[in-house]
């Protein structure tokens, strides 16, 4: 048998397992019962800030929300 034919056989075989395995290991590790509570903290986390915005620090310093009214002379 030549070499590529015995990777061809082989990865057919036990890499469609190996690949199989590992998603039933990621879709028991993300549906696990502990992870309840991160995933209901990563889901509420785009409202964290919702009352006001999160002001970014930077080198230019905050950014202020600019008025859509307001003209610049």
């Amino acid at each position: 048998m030549e070499l590529y034919s015995f990777l061809r056989a082989t990865a057919d075989s036990w890499g469609l397992l190996l690949m199989f395995l590992m998603f039933v290991g990621i879709a028991f590790w993300a549906f696990r019962p502990g992870s309840r509570k991160t995933h209901d903290e990563i889901a509420s986390s785009i409202f964290r800030n919702e009352d006001r915005p999160r002001i970014e620090n930077s080198a230019a310093g905050p950014a202020e929300p600019r008025n859509s009214q307001q003209t610049e002379a």
